[in-house]
């Protein structure tokens, strides 16, 4: 027979194995909110952008399950269809430079009344960042980050917009992370024509896909 001393520690244990157990246990699944952007095959949901600096722009086509941004003088992009959220949400997608020097992304998207471009690849080609920030660009402000991208390489970029914070991934870097509450945020001339979403490029030519959009509310 165990005497009460030695019963004591396996006590003890009894409930933290239980509780492990509990951890574990796969959870009950949820109805998805997530809205897939594209469907890899055709550009339903999108219209290719050809107003403004994005009237010369190159050839928009979708092949090999993505759709592709031809080199525009300057630039080419596309613009969702529907009226995005404006607050908690998150967007996704993977991009990559096919060929040119500038930005292979530039992701303008709503912050409640206002909005935001995430540039991927600025600059040169390795410029991060929001444009614009209390009038100073994505070169010039808090956000501005530097990453040495490749050709021909996808990377992951996630956008998250809620009230107090505005997040940005890069693969699974966290590269932005914002208040934007008493900031003046607005987005440069050039970008205006892709609102309230849209991609774009800017004298390069890029390829997207698994673009999503999630509402967090």
């Amino acid at each position: 027979m165990l005497r009460p001393a030695t019963m004591f520690p396996l006590l003890l244990m009894l409930p933290l194995s239980l509780a492990s157990a509990e951890e574990t246990e796969e959870p009950a699944k949820k109805d998805s909110s997530v809205q897939k952007l594209f469907d890899g095959k055709t550009l339903k949901g999108w219209k290719v952008n050809g107003k403004g600096f994005y009237k010369d722009h190159g050839e928009v086509t979708v092949k090999e399950g993505a759709i592709h941004l031809g080199k525009g003088d300057p630039a080419t992009g596309i613009v969702i269809a529907s009226e995005p959220p404006k607050m908690n949400y998150e967007f996704r997608l993977e991009a990559k430079r096919i060929e040119g020097s500038d930005f292979f992304c530039g992701i303008t998207f709503p912050v409640g009344d206002t909005y935001q471009t995430l540039i991927v690849g600025g600059w040169g080609g390795g410029v991060t960042g929001l444009s614009n920030i209390d009038g100073m660009s994505a070169v010039e402000n808090e956000t501005t980050g530097y990453t040495e991208f490749e050709n021909d390489k996808w990377y992951k970029v996630r956008i998250r917009v809620e009230p107090k914070a505005i997040r940005v991934w890069l693969g699974d870097e966290k590269i932005v992370h914002i208040n934007p509450e008493g900031r003046n945020l607005d987005i440069w001339i050039e970008q205006d024509t892709t609102k309230p979403l849209g991609i774009g490029t800017w004298y390069t030519g890029s390829a997207l896909r698994n673009l999503e959009l999630e509402k967090l509310e």
